[in-house]
């Protein structure tokens, strides 16, 4: 199943210090930045224990249920208003929220003050502005097919009876 967001994206964005920090182990402690970057970014691990690395792997597997979780959200909003998912091209909006979703799942255990944090500012951000392409009110972007398909307006009708043509001869 392709995700919303990618690894690199991920370690790009939120970085892998605050990801091992979240989705490490509970009780131990955190996964090394630099081996989850690793693992986050493609490359080689063979430089770390058997055992941590087993640990990044666990600590992967907790990224990759938070992204799935939050494409959950963003497909259940986006399922109201006729959107064929999941979205393949991903637009770079969705992407973001996708990000924002899971980092906030990510960080079940800490103590938000949700006003004033950062992390449920994005979360509560992203949540808004799906409620509102749900509604129709605001697009994926300039490739939203679902939302341009709805604003193009077209005129059909039956065929005049005193137009232009049918009175061309009584000039």
């Amino acid at each position: 199943m392709p995700y919303y967001t990618t690894h690199l994206e991920l370690a790009e964005h939120l970085g892998a210090l605050e990801l091992s920090e979240v989705a490490s182990d509970e009780q131990a402690p955190p996964v090394a930045a630099e081996l989850l970057d690793a693992l986050l970014r493609g490359q080689d691990a063979s430089a770390w224990a058997a055992g941590e690395v087993a640990a990044a792997q666990r600590a992967l597997a907790r990224i990759d249920a938070a992204v799935r979780d939050a494409q959950a959200v963003i497909d259940g909003h986006l399922a109201k208003r006729g959107y064929a998912l999941p979205l393949a091209p991903v637009p770079p909006l969705v992407a973001a929220w996708c990000r924002q979703i899971a980092r906030y799942g990510l960080h079940k255990n800490r103590r938000l003050v949700e006003d004033k944090d950062p992390i449920a500012r994005g979360h509560a951000d992203a949540l808004k502005l799906l409620a509102l392409t749900a509604a129709g009110k605001f697009s994926l972007g300039a490739d939203d097919g679902v939302a341009n398909d709805k604003l193009d307006a077209r005129f059909e009708g039956a065929t005049p009876v005193f137009g232009r043509k049918q009175l061309h001869g009584f000039r």
